[in-house]
């Protein structure tokens, strides 16, 4: 069967799934209706907010079903109109079985790890966090469990040691489009072959749940590699923090997006600082010291270290803690 004659129904929310439409749509497949979150308030203003696919969707004059529920019985009719051959998942939500088993070939989902590792919301991030040096994305037949369904098709990308959780989504976002595509066209030819996903054992499993604010706060008793590992798996979103103190007394905080380590061996309390108070501040963490180089005060704009210290001609006075 001409892949392009496949009616497919895309799921999805984030600009991470956009790059995936976009490919389908330009490609000249047939993309029957795209299902997305409701338009919701945000920002200070509160002003209603479109997903980033439904603007695209939009854009491309693509039919756009926003259900609250999935198990609503009116998205599911409409849903049973649209007659999808094929459903295909990036970013969305944990689907009912009434839906993912709607198309007659059913639904795949594109995942941005290796599975079986980092299953859950948050893979590009603890990849980095947890240091590794390779990661990518697969796409799988979707099941009753979150990210275990039948592998279909991997892609496999360095983490390079200047990557950040920007950098990579930006990789992986782009790997990923070429999947999906590559995994429709198997998937219309009957090329597929699923695969189990292999049997690890779960304290072998690396896990990569949401990430929530007070999960971004730096401990600098870490080594210094694992704090630069976490500071560029949370940058620039959400951004690692830390609180500041000054004459013991909490004074505010700062979200850190570039650092480098320097080892030493020294007795300093972590979190003490060290300046020249012109261009360098740097925080002792375990085994040497942090060099912050990109950081943001709570209340101000994000700056090159150089540039904060031109108005904190206090810095020495102050230490960083994750009381």
């Amino acid at each position: 069967m001409n892949a392009k004659d496949l009616r497919i129904v895309f799921m999805g929310t984030p600009e991470f799934a956009v790059t995936s439409l976009k490919r389908l749509v330009e490609g000249g497949y047939n993309i029957v209706g795209v299902v997305t979150t409701p338009d919701k308030p945000a920002g200070r203003g509160q002003k209603i907010q479109q997903s980033d696919v439904k603007q695209y969707a939009v854009e491309q004059g693509l039919p756009v079903l926003q259900p609250v529920k999935l198990r609503d019985p009116e998205f599911q009719n409409a849903l049973e109109a649209l007659k999808p051959d094929l459903g295909i998942v990036i970013a969305f939500r944990m689907l009912p079985e009434t839906v993912w088993a709607l198309p007659r070939l059913g639904t795949f989902n594109l995942h941005a790890s290796l599975l079986p590792q980092y299953r859950g919301a948050a893979p590009i991030n603890w990849a980095i966090i947890n240091g590794e040096t390779e990661t990518g994305v697969t796409t799988f037949l979707l099941n009753h469990q979150i990210d275990t369904g039948d592998i279909i098709g991997q892609v496999r990308c360095p983490i390079l040691p200047e990557d950040n959780i920007g950098s990579l989504y930006d990789k992986l976002m782009e790997i990923g489009g070429e999947l999906v595509i590559d995994t429709v066209e198997k998937i219309a030819d009957g090329d597929i072959k699923p695969i189990a996903q292999s049997h690890i054992p779960d304290s072998e499993l690396k896990p990569a749940p949401k990430i929530f604010k007070e999960d971004c706060v730096i401990d600098w008793s870490m080594e210094g590699k694992r704090i630069v590992d976490f500071v560029r798996g949370l940058a620039p979103y959400p951004a690692a923090w830390s609180r500041m103190y000054k004459g013991g007394e909490e004074v505010g905080s700062a979200k850190i997006f570039a650092v480098k380590f320097e080892f030493a061996n020294h007795n300093v309390a972590t979190g003490t600082v060290r300046t020249d108070g012109r261009t360098s501040l740097e925080v002792a963490c375990k085994d040497g010291w942090i060099a912050l180089e990109e950081l943001q005060l709570a209340g101000k704009r994000r700056m090159p270290v150089r540039d904060l210290l031109l108005g904190l001609r206090d810095a020495a006075e102050y230490s960083f803690s994750n009381r």
